[in-house]
């Protein structure tokens, strides 16, 4: 029987309640307490839907205002915040530089969705691949790659690969319920998955990730040195996915008979390249090189560079779309559930709420005398495990990176505290288990071309030999390039 979603409702504000009219417990500030109840709530919101990702951050962010607003400052508990000071808290994750990240990200996926040119390199690169099965599972491997470098949005590189696989799979003369249709498009999912950790601007959870490391730590990670933790890991995992998916879901044919025509003809159909997809193939490489030598080449940073982009998008005859052509293409809510989110981590951490929660959860369990390795080990299958209970990696890294920043400052470290920090951001991106698990992975669920038996197959593996791979990083190769 189906759970009316407006009990899970209920049943997030009951648990708010619960916690907030708790007895308060020593060492924990009034407004910890009430942000620990804020977080309960915004989880199960976030776990069931039972409202859109929206809304939940419309009720975020009154309850921050309001209950954190009346609460009595950490710094002196003679004095309330105020609700002045508390819907400035509950508004900070707006002016975070990771916003406009995010921001410039969706309209630079907008040019690629005017122009059409994410579709023309998707087709470019599968007509240049072969038409054997296994040569198409390499190249739905490629190209998200190479989207991956280009289109700063898993959800948007989903958009596009997944019409032409299944026009691929059309072109076999086979249903989309076909195991070539499960095989391909599986494939493409799990790939966004994987470069979603290698690449800094692919992911908004990594955003999220930044930023509160930013907060924290007073230091950055540039898209070179993120490429350079995270690319190497990313490079085995295709490798590796590329073996299992041609040994576990098998296909009706091995090869595409003309496939090469056409995939060809779908590329002519697109016509000659025009004046607008070659300025975004222009602006598109110059965004590359600027990001991969920040901080190497130029004092400009990620956000910086992405505005300038867009800015240029956005210019009379020299630009590529106008604002009126442009402002029905952005997610306007989902900016907004990135800010909040940014939001509810940053008044945990403020409020001691997070360090409270670390405290009485990873240390009690003696979790900061272990070592590092062990650490990591515990960490990254607690955040496996709680990641099949949430639709959204934005939303994991808002509710979880802020308790591992707790931690991490709780302990007297000898290793670098934020690489620790971005490799548990790295486990965030896991979304290779189950379709629920990534915005990406229902996109291709939607279509009925594989049931969630298919993806589980090889997802579980991917995922174990991603967690080993994780441990082996860990002791090897990130304590070499200065990660940990």
């Amino acid at each position: 029987m189906k759970i009316n979603k407006n009990y899970f409702v209920i049943l997030a504000f009951v648990v708010f309640l619960i916690i907030i009219l708790l007895p308060n417990p020593e060492g924990l500030p009034v407004a910890g307490q009430i942000a620990l109840g804020i977080l309960a709530l915004a989880v199960i919101l976030w776990m069931t839907e039972a409202v859109s990702y929206t809304v939940s951050a419309a009720i975020i962010l009154t309850l921050i205002a309001v209950f954190i607003g009346l609460a009595p400052t950490v710094e002196d508990p003679s004095q309330i915040y105020s609700t002045g000071g508390g819907l400035k808290l509950a508004l900070s994750g707006f002016s975070s530089s990771a916003v406009g990240l995010v921001a410039g990200a969706t309209f630079i996926a907008a040019a690629m969705e005017i122009t059409g040119l994410h579709k023309r390199l998707a087709l470019f690169i599968m007509s240049r691949v072969g038409t054997k099965t296994n040569s198409l599972v390499f190249g739905t491997i490629l190209v998200s790659i190479v989207l991956a470098l280009f289109v700063p949005s898993a959800t948007a590189r989903a958009g596009t690969i997944i019409p032409i696989l299944l026009g691929i799979v059309a072109a076999f003369k086979l249903a989309k319920t076909s195991r070539l249709a499960a095989l391909l498009l599986v494939t493409a999912v799990q790939a966004i998955s994987i470069w979603n950790i290698s690449i800094k601007t692919s992911a908004a959870q990594n955003m999220v990730a930044l930023g509160f490391i930013e907060h924290a730590f007073d230091t950055t990670v540039t898209w070179g040195q993120w490429l350079l933790y995270a690319g190497p890991w990313s490079i085995l995992m295709s490798i590796v996915l590329y073996f299992l998916m041609v040994k576990l879901i098998k296909p009706e044919v091995s090869e595409l008979e003309n496939g090469k025509e056409i995939i060809g003809k779908q590329l002519k159909d697109l016509g000659k390249i025009t004046l607008k997809e070659w300025k975004l193939i222009v602006i598109s490489l110059l965004l590359l090189a600027f990001w991969s030598t920040e901080g190497v080449l130029h004092p400009l940073d990620s956000t910086t560079i992405t505005i300038i982009a867009v800015t240029v998008m956005l210019m009379p005859k020299i630009g590529i779309y106008s604002w009126k052509e442009v402002e029905s293409k952005i997610p306007w809510g989902t900016l907004v559930v990135f800010a909040l989110g940014i939001s509810l981590g940053s008044v945990l951490l403020e409020t001691q709420g997070a360090a409270w929660l670390s405290d009485n959860t990873f240390s009690a369990l003696g979790l900061t005398n272990q070592p590092l390795i062990v650490i990591i080990m515990i960490l990254s299958l607690f955040n496996i495990i709680i990641h099949l209970g949430f639709a959204s990696a934005t939303s994991l890294a808002s509710a979880f990176i802020p308790i591992v920043i707790a931690l991490v400052a709780s302990m007297e470290t000898t290793f670098n505290g934020p690489g620790l920090v971005l490799i548990q951001q790295f486990v965030i991106s896991f979304g290779f288990l189950l379709p629920v698990s990534a915005p990406q992975n229902m996109l291709a669920y939607g279509t009925g071309a594989f049931t969630t038996k298919d993806m589980l197959k090889p997802g579980l593996p991917i995922t174990i030999i991603g967690f080993i791979l994780i441990v082996v990083f860990s002791m090897t190769y990130w304590q070499w390039v200065g990660l940990l």
